[in-house]
């Protein structure tokens, strides 16, 4: 699964790949459209790609660089704290046990669960 979510962790958009895919590739169809002042991400989206489409947004980019970078790349250690709203998200929509154990045989199947999670839970963590 991967999720872009607001400030409060309210779901933005949310995508679904097989488990062996990776996170980066996908990080243009997660912010297409979207408007933000910033994005915060983990090291799995940093690249030079991912940086530049974020400042195209205008929007401040804020993401752990790569253990694997030659060179890294700064990042507001405090605002970073702040991404463990995504996983707060991802926390309570696993809450409903169809979306952990993932009982769906078909994608859109599933999706629609999550998406029905992610409205059910909103209210339990969100001001």
């Amino acid at each position: 699964m991967h999720a872009a979510v607001n400030e409060h962790g309210r779901l933005l958009r949310l995508l679904i790949t097989p488990g062996q895919r990776g996170d980066a590739p996908l990080a243009e169809i997660l912010l297409e459209g979207l408007r933000a002042g910033h994005v915060l991400a983990d090291a799995a989206y940093d690249s030079d790609a991912i940086r530049d489409l974020i400042r195209k947004m205008k929007a401040r980019v804020c993401i752990k660089p790569n253990p694997t970078r030659k060179r890294k790349k700064r990042y507001d250690r405090e605002r970073y704290k702040h991404r463990n709203v995504i996983e707060r998200f991802f926390r309570r929509i696993k809450q409903c046990r169809r979306v952990a154990t993932r009982y769906e045989k078909k994608a859109i199947n599933f999706l629609s669960f999550v998406w029905l999670a992610a409205g059910v839970t909103a209210k339990i963590e969100c001001p």
